[in-house]
């Protein structure tokens, strides 16, 4: 237990910066201010900045040291990783943009989601999606399903999948478990989405001009891959994410070990981009539209939401939610993981879980319906909103540079997490748990 109580007004600042996210691109004028991600970062800095001053005053240094250089950083190089990664192979082609070809899309990065990230999974095909989509009017639909379905959904089946899953496996959890164990959750999750994706992008495909119907048949073009070293990189940052840590590594987890030794692995992802950079012809990325725009606004804003964020997980930590049963688990897991970071989220409720009896099949010290019901509210629920998991930002970003007019924070939630997503959630919780 922490000696210093955390005030509740502590937790000010973390909502004054989820207003500012939320609220600030509605102003007139104000939304074209906080375009630029320069002004993402001022805003970062003047909430953040006062809340690192106070904790290091209360001694909470330690605290504040870890969440920024042990959780924001690995956070952001490992996406970043990801992002070049993918950023490099270039799956060009204009498919017929048919509610069958769409959803054939998407039901293959909710595959590869867990095997190669759902960040890794977004990344490489998002832009194939957004080029077979142009010719359709009605677009910004068939973003917010890949959203939910790659870029959240996908990642239930291995600890390479999200982070809140790899972290539990830091915890002890065996590897394959989610595989043995949430299969069932994963594959009814995935087809209740990609159905109601498929009858509602057959729904806008009706409405669909004729003149565009007829150009995106026009247009047509085979499908052609380049920058497939990217695929040998893709595949470092995979092994460096699953073998660079303290179980084979165990000098990494020692207490005393040097700041460059905890961070072994980010030095791997640094080499990594580094070497995708250096081995993808120039022409590759300009193909893919590649720019630096979306991971750098993802970087600036959850710069602030990590430092106004450590207080309120420390608020959290003591003052425990009263929750027993593994249904409350999902919700309150999921309801946090929506607007705080799903992956320290997740070590919340798996530190209040082991308050709770586990028994003898218990994984990583708790029950197995609880490790069951954190990791489904950490990884499905982290698509309720656009901060709620790192690539969620990322697509939408690259959707508007693409032309496509995305709906704001609330009209995300409004329009469709809470009218799609939540219902869908219900029933998988009602069906497993």
């Amino acid at each position: 237990m922490l000696e210093h109580l955390i005030p509740a007004w502590m937790l000010i600042p973390f909502v004054v910066m989820l207003l500012c996210i939320a609220v600030l691109p509605l102003i007139p004028h104000v939304g074209e201010w906080w375009e630029h991600n320069l002004h993402k970062l001022y805003v970062s800095l003047i909430l953040g900045v006062p809340v690192g001053i106070w904790l290091c005053v209360n001694g909470l240094s330690h605290e504040l040291e870890h969440q920024m250089i042990y959780d924001y950083v690995p956070f952001i190089l490992l996406l970043m990783a990801l992002f070049v990664t993918t950023g490099g192979i270039c799956i060009r082609g204009d498919l017929k943009a048919t509610p069958t070809t769409n959803t054939l899309i998407m039901g293959l990065g909710w595959l590869l989601a867990s095997f190669m990230g759902t960040t890794g999974a977004a990344m490489l095909l998002i832009r194939l999606l957004l080029s077979t989509i142009k010719q359709r009017k009605y677009k910004a639909h068939t973003v917010l399903f890949f959203i939910a379905i790659v870029a959240n959904c996908g990642g239930l089946l291995s600890p390479l999948g999200d982070p809140p899953l790899f972290l539990l496996f830091q915890k002890g959890t065996p590897f394959v478990w989610w595989m043995q164990n949430m299969v069932g959750e994963w594959l009814v999750t995935g087809v209740l989405l990609l159905t109601a994706y498929f009858f509602i992008d057959l729904y806008y495909f009706r409405k669909e001009p004729i003149a565009n119907i007829r150009a995106d048949i026009r247009e047509a073009k085979q499908l052609r891959v380049t920058g497939l070293i990217n695929i040998l990189w893709l595949l470092c940052v995979i092994a460096s994410t699953m073998f660079i840590n303290s179980t084979y590594i165990p000098a990494m987890g020692e207490h005393d070990a040097p700041w460059y030794l905890k961070l072994l692995r980010e030095w791997a992802f640094i080499a990594i981009i580094a070497a995708s950079w250096l081995t993808t012809h120039k022409a590759v990325r300009a193909s893919n539209n590649y720019s630096w725009t979306p991971i750098l606004e993802v970087a600036c804003v959850f710069l602030g939401i990590f430092a106004t964020m450590t207080p309120a997980l420390m608020f959290l930590q003591q003052h425990p939610l009263p929750v027993h049963a593994p249904w409350q688990f999902v919700y309150c897991t999921g309801a946090l993981s929506a607007f705080l970071d799903n992956a320290p989220t997740a070590m919340v409720f798996h530190a209040t879980a082991t308050t709770l009896p586990a028994g003898v099949d218990a994984v990583a010290g708790i029950a197995p319906e609880f490790m069951k019901a954190i990791s489904m509210g950490a990884v499905f629920f982290g698509a309720l909103t656009y901060i709620g998991n790192g690539p969620n930002f990322m697509v939408k970003s690259i959707a508007e540079q693409e032309g496509i007019d995305m709906p704001s924070f609330f009209g995300y939630m409004i329009k469709f997490s809470l009218i799609i997503l939540l219902p869908i959630y219900v029933i998988v919780q009602l069906i497993f748990i």
